[in-house]
């Protein structure tokens, strides 16, 4: 793809660092072409690979409506929001979120990914309303991300200074990646937010494509790489290839970290087909990872009703088994809520699920008092290690 770089100084701003970090110095800024109304040629094979990503993202739904899609739907969002932030650093275990989500803690981590959770949620509900892209829409699901966080003042805040990605942290010289001037974000962002607005090319590619330019242009000075992947999701419900049940896409690509860095560097020096290839492949593995994860979700569940002794449809016990794997931790209130009991009642529900060993009682924050369901943590850390073994990489030559 054709691009140009920008050679720029480098000023320091402040006396930190040696004699060479205080002087200036000549960096190479990369600013992507424009995409708006681009046509791309693709191999047989390339092509083969999207068209296969799409059909197994499509089929996912009907496979999740086994167990409920509901049920599904949550658990990936929360597995899609916890990848996304383990990519950039931000790393927590399903256990520790789900009590988060309950109580209030002082867990800067987890209060970072339920943001992620959130701007999801609000990115994909935007996405099915088939509403136009904008550089507004695009800035909104980043304030999202950190609303109710330290950092919430970032949010949605286009860069107005250069950034840049690896190397020294005093100046963009010695970088991986140096992406586009300050001056340049504003009509790319608009460029990017027209190019989501298609519907003539094939959505997995799209999406790809819509993905590597966010990540090549890094609009923010944080949260560029949860934004960025909170677009792909928005792009493929936007087009019909899913609705409430997406591909956790970050899972795979959070164990593939390296072969993810590879693929942005090919999409930006001229061998895209290495990046659409492993995007391809990313998103069937998402896809299928999704069955595995409805298929085992629903095991569980018939072990729980078996436990507990097989409650009677509609019964309260029964219903909170049925939502258990969309409330892993529960709290008193929201048992209540889910099964629409009285105090008494709702205890005894809550009792018999405990002696079966389907909960476990124990305590979110400081002195919260909350229900854990037994055996679905273990099930989603095997399902997510399983997603992330890494891919083979694109061949070298095509």
């Amino acid at each position: 793809m054709d691009h140009i770089e920008i050679e720029r100084i480098w000023e320091p701003g402040s006396g930190l660092g040696g004699r060479r970090a205080r002087a200036p110095a000549r960096y190479r800024a990369y600013v992507p072409a424009e995409i708006r109304d681009r046509d791309w040629r693709l191999d047989s094979a390339t092509a083969e690979a999207l068209t296969e990503a799409e059909r197994r993202s499509r089929e996912i739904e009907t496979r999740a409506a086994t167990v409920g899609l509901d049920t599904v739907a949550r658990q990936l969002l929360r597995s899609e929001a916890v990848a996304s932030s383990k990519i950039e650093g931000l790393v927590l275990s399903h256990r520790r979120l789900a009590k988060a989500a309950v109580a209030a803690t002082g867990d800067v981590t987890a209060r970072s990914v339920l943001g992620n959770v959130a701007a999801l949620q609000a990115a994909y509900e935007f996405a099915r309303g088939g509403e136009a892209f904008s550089t507004a829409v695009l800035r909104d699901i980043h304030r999202r991300l950190f609303q109710g966080t330290a950092d919430e003042r970032l949010g949605g805040v286009i860069r107005t200074r250069q950034n840049w990605i690896g190397g020294d942290a005093t100046s963009p010289v010695s970088a991986d990646f140096v992406p586009p001037p300050e001056t340049e974000v504003d009509p790319l962002m608009t460029d990017l937010a027209e190019f989501c607005n298609r519907t003539d090319l094939p959505p997995v590619l799209q999406a790809a494509i819509a993905h590597a330019q966010y990540e090549t242009i890094h609009p923010f000075m944080d949260g560029n790489g949860r934004a960025g992947r909170a677009l792909i999701g928005m792009v493929l419900v936007r087009r019909r290839v899913c609705d409430r049940v997406l591909p956790p896409i970050s899972l795979v690509l959070a164990g593939s970290a390296d072969l993810y860095v590879r693929g942005l560097h090919s999409y930006r020096y001229g061998d895209e087909a290495d990046w659409f290839d492993l995007f391809a492949g990313v998103t069937t593995r998402a896809a299928e990872a999704t069955e595995t994860l409805a298929e085992r979700v629903s095991t569980l569940q018939q072990r729980w009703l078996e436990a507990a002794g097989h409650p009677r449809a509609g019964s309260a016990p029964r219903t909170l088994v049925e939502q258990l794997p969309s409330y892993p931790v529960l709290t008193f209130a929201t048992a209540q809520e889910i099964t629409g009991l009285r105090r008494e009642a709702c205890r005894r529900a809550l009792n018999r699920l405990e002696e079966a060993g389907v909960l476990r009682e124990t305590t979110a924050g400081k002195r919260n008092r909350v229900w854990e369901s037994i055996g679905l943590f273990d099930l989603l850390d095997e399902v997510e290690r399983q997603a992330g073994d890494p891919p083979r990489a694109p061949a070298a030559t095509r």
